[in-house]
């Protein structure tokens, strides 16, 4: 079966993603024949397979199966609760190979392609459109847990990082912010602009959402982080509040969590050098 470079260089840092990729070929023919579909080439991707595929009534799907993931275990839920509104529709899945049988979005061209300002108007109605409240009932975990995950991580690196002060601001703030949140809703958590795909069911629909419950200003540093560097760099403050008043929320909270997770990036081997640049112009 034909698996895609990125994705066997991720599965190669592990073992436990090597047995994953090893069962691989086995988990997608039998979901083929379960779901009728006819595959075609997968696409590139690190951190899941996933394929055009065609239904047995001739319609258009992606059949994606991710690698095990702390973040991504609620993936199915939250497009469940969803239900297509601002997201991709989930059309079958299996949870014991964290398989997904999605609609295709075509022509699936990614909103990284547009500018910035578009980048800011697009993510923004979409953030607003899946932040749910009253909150759906269970699984759904709190953003505490994600956070306290990744503070352990950080401090299990600690002799890596590059600047001890940021990376200590940023594991108290990230205590801090993910207690004191005046609100809590359904978030995506990783909502970047290569994570938004032209559809034609909508002009931009999100995909591979990691759904979490907690403050909403989180939910706006995925794109500040990934899509909006330069920016954030040349001039920190406009960039954050321009954001922030599309989403309708606190500049000064949006700052401090963007500022407390480029910190803790900082003593991240492949993220330390612009992470580390990144947390101290928002320290200023």
């Amino acid at each position: 079966m034909d698996v895609p470079l990125p994705l066997r260089e991720t599965c190669a840092r592990n073992d436990a993603a090597s047995a994953w990729l090893e069962e691989l070929p086995d988990v997608v023919a039998r979901l083929a024949r379960r779901w009728s579909l006819r595959l075609g080439p997968p696409f590139a991707a690190a951190y899941s397979w996933a394929a055009p595929a065609e239904r047995a009534d001739g319609s258009a799907a992606v059949l994606k199966l991710g690698l095990p993931h702390f973040e991504a275990e609620h993936e199915a839920d939250g497009l469940r609760v969803w239900n297509g509104d601002g997201a991709v529709r989930l059309l079958e899945a299996e949870p014991a190979h964290h398989a997904l049988l999605l609609e295709r979005l075509s022509p699936g061209t990614p909103l990284a392609e547009r500018s910035r300002v578009e980048q800011d108007a697009v993510l923004a109605g979409l953030l607003l459109r899946l932040w749910r409240a009253p909150l759906p009932p269970r699984p759904f975990r709190p953003l505490a847990e994600m956070a306290e995950r990744w503070c352990n991580e950080a401090v299990a690196r600690r002799s890596g990082w590059a600047d001890a002060g940021l990376v200590h601001d940023g594991l108290r703030l990230f205590e801090e912010l993910s207690q004191s949140a005046a609100s809590r809703v359904l978030l995506a958590t990783d909502l970047h602009a290569g994570n938004v795909l032209a559809a034609e069911r909508e002009p931009w629909l999100a995909i591979d959402p990691k759904p979490f419950v907690g403050d909403a200003a989180y939910d706006a540093t995925q794109h500040l982080l990934f899509d909006s560097r330069a920016s954030l760099l040349a001039d920190a403050d406009e960039t954050i509040k321009s954001f922030a008043d599309l989403l309708d929320l606190s500049h000064e909270r949006v700052h401090l969590w963007t500022f407390a997770r480029a910190a803790l990036m900082s003593g991240s081997d492949p993220a330390r050098q612009w992470a580390t640049e990144l947390a101290r112009a928002l320290a200023r």
